[in-house]
């Protein structure tokens, strides 16, 4: 039987001997340093070997009982994965500095699960935690969760179609700090509800660690979530977020103090923070609401409603706030209220 490092090997070379890339790589600038990672006759190793278990799980099935909106949702998180791989053999072939990391990150993965475990195994392993041991871990999380997958998906379109820095799913996928803390998360927040909490406080210690993001594990967060930028976001242990949700850098979803139980915020759906935002206790902040960046949140904020400054205020006023009727964790609009709010002039 082959090895696992000579099947790579085997797959990295068909890759590079392939008729596309072999076409694509002579129209290509003359990179003196890096012509080899393209040559047909001496191709690369990936960066790092990918672990066993990557010959040991397989993606769920569809089966015959699942409904047509699942068989949908299939096809839906195919396409977006094939997307991925394309815009990595794009990338590879413009770039071939980037070939072998793009080799091993995506294009030698045959699911959007494997390549996310592998990638996030690698961001987060110390020398005491061994990536192959989180490969093993998150590919299992996924494998027998399909949700968290579907989760992934969701997070991938809302990065593209809300960030106008996102310039691709893989540039997300690769890059997002914010996007892979939060699917660690689901992860560690998995290992939580299987009384792992050991194993899962490790976990969020490291995701803390490399990414500045410190999203405790016990924390719920839905599907189509963007952290945007991500970096010293805190989110406590009995906070929700919901689906559709948008958080920028620096906001905090705390507590007040030192007594325990439920004492961290409720985010509802299609909720946008802006950036610095603090919401500290057991509030809700109601469906489709705007916190404004710096805002300081002690109390409920209605569905629909804009709540800015320190401490916040809802625009409009307290008795009749102002509504609008988009949903600005879509949207990502965070300005349109300031003509009602505010009479500051430049």
């Amino acid at each position: 039987m082959l090895s696992y490092s000579t099947v790579v090997m085997v797959e990295l070379n068909r890759y590079y001997r392939s008729p596309q890339t072999l076409c694509c790589s002579t129209q290509q600038p003359n990179h003196s340093n890096n012509n080899h990672i393209l040559s047909n006759t001496n191709p690369p190793p990936p960066l790092i070997t990918m672990p066993t278990g990557e010959l040991r799980h397989s993606s769920p099935p569809i089966t015959a009982n699942n409904s047509s909106s699942t068989a949908a949702a299939y096809d839906d998180d195919a396409w977006v994965w094939a997307q991925i791989k394309a815009e990595a053999r794009r990338d590879a072939e413009s770039e071939p500095a980037l070939a072998s990391y793009l080799y091993s990150t995506i294009l030698s993965h045959s699911s959007l699960e494997r390549s996310i475990s592998f990638h996030l195994g690698n961001k987060l392993c110390s020398s005491t935690l061994l990536s192959t041991l989180l490969y093993d871990l998150f590919l299992n999380a996924f494998t027998s969760d399909p949700s968290l997958r579907s989760a992934a998906i969701a997070d991938l379109r809302a990065a593209r179609e809300r960030d106008p820095a996102c310039i691709s799913f893989s540039h997300c996928l690769l890059n997002y700090k914010g996007f892979l803390a939060c699917q660690a998360q689901r992860v560690a927040h998995r290992l939580w509800q299987q009384s792992r909490q050991p194993l899962a406080l490790a976990l969020h210690s490291r995701i803390a660690d490399v990414f500045a993001v410190d999203i405790h594990p016990a924390a719920r967060i839905g599907k189509g979530v963007l952290f945007d930028h991500a970096t010293g976001v805190v989110v406590g242990e009995t906070a929700v977020i919901g689906n559709n949700v948008s958080i920028l850098h620096h906001v905090t979803l705390g507590g007040t103090g030192k007594v325990g139980g439920d004492r961290h915020p409720k985010i509802e759906d299609g909720v946008l923070i802006g950036a610095g935002a603090t919401i500290l206790g057991n509030v809700k902040i109601g469906e489709g609401a705007k916190i404004g960046a710096g805002s300081v949140v002690l109390i409920d904020v209605p569905p629909r409603t804009t709540a800015v400054g320190n401490p916040a205020r809802l625009v409009g006023g307290k008795e009749k706030p102002s509504k609008h009727e988009d949903v600005p964790g879509e949207s990502m609009d965070h300005t349109s209220f300031m003509s009602e709010w505010s009479d500051y002039i430049i």
